[in-house]
């Protein structure tokens, strides 16, 4: 799981890298900065459940 968080946030930010190098491309920032965002969502929400479940078995 999290290899594909790693996957994920380094795809969106070459996506961003080649937006900003491409500046006629500007949707591939947006998607790039999307992706992202639904990466630190993605792993805050992943990171409070592995909290919760270690605290149940304690």
């Amino acid at each position: 799981m999290r290899a594909l968080l790693w996957v994920v946030g380094v795809v969106a930010g070459v996506l961003i890298l080649l937006g900003l190098i491409l500046e006629a491309v500007r949707w591939l920032i947006i998607i790039g900065v999307i992706a992202l965002v639904i990466v630190i969502i993605w792993g805050f929400v992943k990171g409070r459940q592995a909290m919760g479940n270690q605290s149940r078995r304690r």
